[in-house]
């Protein structure tokens, strides 16, 4: 599913505007990401974290803080404000139907998070990525002068990370009143905390000091190789793998909605031995040619692997859009899929699948959505999201013909 545009009034009654990322698949519950101090909605963390979520059948709401969406200068920094922009984020989801169940936080972004899901009581985990387990820690990215001008003059300009940010005496107030490691204390919800024993900016010492404070059920992932950004690619998608697994078990089990049509016959795949790769394809009575293209050495006599499993998609795609459209009495005259598979560098897992589809007949725009909502919940379309068990053995059938083996 595309990510889509959502737009909310915020804690301060400033709209905001955000990325949703949809669920694909059978969808187990939604959740907002919280980015990092001076980052924003697409830093790597939080574009690839929400990605990988959404594959997981997690759809997530990313979005810029209030004070930290403005070109240039980077607007005013206020903690509590970060924390009623989350508050408001989450009422707005539920209000559209999509009751977030899950917070992700990266650094001040996950002492947010920590704090607003205090008064949230339907989020049943957090997940931090360096987060502080103090908010003073903060304050050793200004210098002691631009302190004194903010205590005195009620507001500075400062420049952090190559960005320009305003500060006013009230952020000041919030880091030093208010407490992470009580917060998570009191939580008492599932907490995952992640962090990099190679993180220069906020020490390995926070996470430690979290973890104790933190109640069960509590986990802890170490980002071996990762800064605090999580500015490498391997490095954002280990922690994207990671909290898609955790969360997981905090959410609804996933059930089979759409059941296989019919038990599939076993596929056998036997070598022609006319060419290097031409196989003939056999299932019961069904036989067909797979083969590679001329390009990379076969003989382009039948599809290759690949475009197997996108025939899979692409069939079991449109018999669960005709089944659906039969049962709901919608007039759908013809419908047909088109699927591309694709490697997409930097991310994980690598692979692509891209389906148009195409609906003929006097349909809604209601009813074409409907059917579109049913394609990602196909049978073939689960089983690649969600991942499948495949076990090999090897048959003593070949062994007949085969020489002795000489003394």
């Amino acid at each position: 599913m595309a990510g889509t545009t959502f737009t909310f009034v915020g804690g301060a009654g400033t709209p905001l505007s955000g990325r949703l990322e949809g669920p694909e698949g059978t969808p187990r519950g939604w959740a907002i990401f919280a980015h990092c101090f001076t980052c924003g909605k697409d830093s790597h963390a939080a574009v690839r974290i929400s990605r990988a979520l959404s594959r997981a059948g997690i759809g997530v709401l990313r979005f810029d803080f209030a004070g930290t969406g403005i070109q240039g200068m980077g607007g005013a920094l206020s903690f509590l404000s970060d924390v009623e922009d989350l508050r408001a984020a989450a009422q707005a989801m539920a209000a559209a139907g999509m009751s977030p169940s899950l917070l992700v936080g990266h650094s001040l972004g996950a002492a947010a998070a920590v704090i607003a899901a205090a008064e949230l009581p339907d989020i049943a985990a957090v997940a931090t990525i360096g987060a502080p387990a103090d908010l003073e820690h903060i304050l050793q990215n200004l210098r002691p002068d631009e302190v004194d001008a903010i205590r005195r003059d009620g507001e500075a300009s400062v420049e952090i990370a190559g960005r320009s940010f305003l500060i006013r005496r009230n952020f000041l107030e919030a880091v030093e009143k208010l407490d992470v490691e009580t917060c998570i204390a009191s939580l008492r919800r599932p907490v995952l905390i992640m962090h990099s024993p190679l993180d220069d900016v906020v020490g390995l010492d926070h996470a430690s000091r979290l973890f104790l404070a933190s109640k069960h059920p509590k986990s802890f992932i170490s980002l071996d190789k990762g800064d605090h950004l999580l500015s490498d690619v391997e490095d954002a998608n280990y922690a994207a793998a990671m909290v898609a697994a955790w969360a997981s078990r905090f959410l609804p089990l996933l059930m089979t909605d759409l059941p296989q049509i019919e038990v599939a016959e076993g596929v056998v795949a036997t070598e022609t031995l006319a060419g290097k790769f031409q196989l003939n394809i056999r299932s019961g009575d069904h036989a067909l040619l797979a083969d590679e293209p001329a390009s990379v050495g076969g003989l382009g006599t039948g599809l290759s692997p690949f475009e197997l499993v996108s025939a899979g998609l692409a069939a079991c795609t449109v018999m669960t859009m005709r089944l659906y459209a039969d049962r709901k009495g919608f007039p759908l005259e013809r419908a047909s899929t088109t699927v591309r598979h694709e490697k997409i560098k930097d991310m994980m897992p690598p692979d692509r699948f891209t389906r148009t589809v195409v609906l003929e007949g006097p349909l809604t725009a209601d009813q074409r959505a409907s059917i579109l909502e049913i394609a990602d919940r196909c049978p073939v379309d689960l089983t690649l999201v969600r991942g499948s068990d495949v076990q090999t053995e090897l048959s003593d059938a070949g062994q007949a013909g085969a020489s002795a083996t000489p003394a």
